[in-house]
């Protein structure tokens, strides 16, 4: 075996993250609408969860 053989069988598979990004690049806008309906489901929760735990303080 040469060292270039050696070099090309240590190629590790492509990480979960690179895979990630290249499918959101394939996806195009479709993961950012759902990136964006996501966030804003996850706001209005925390606005709703702040709003009825808030604290009644009389005057």
């Amino acid at each position: 075996m040469t060292k270039q053989e050696n070099m090309e069988k240590k190629v590790a598979p492509p990480s979960f993250i690179k895979l990630a990004m290249r499918n959101m690049v394939r996806k195009g806008s479709k993961s950012l609408v759902h990136f964006g309906v996501t966030f804003l489901i996850l706001f209005g929760i925390l606005i709703l969860l702040a709003t009825l735990g808030k604290p009644n303080i009389p005057v």
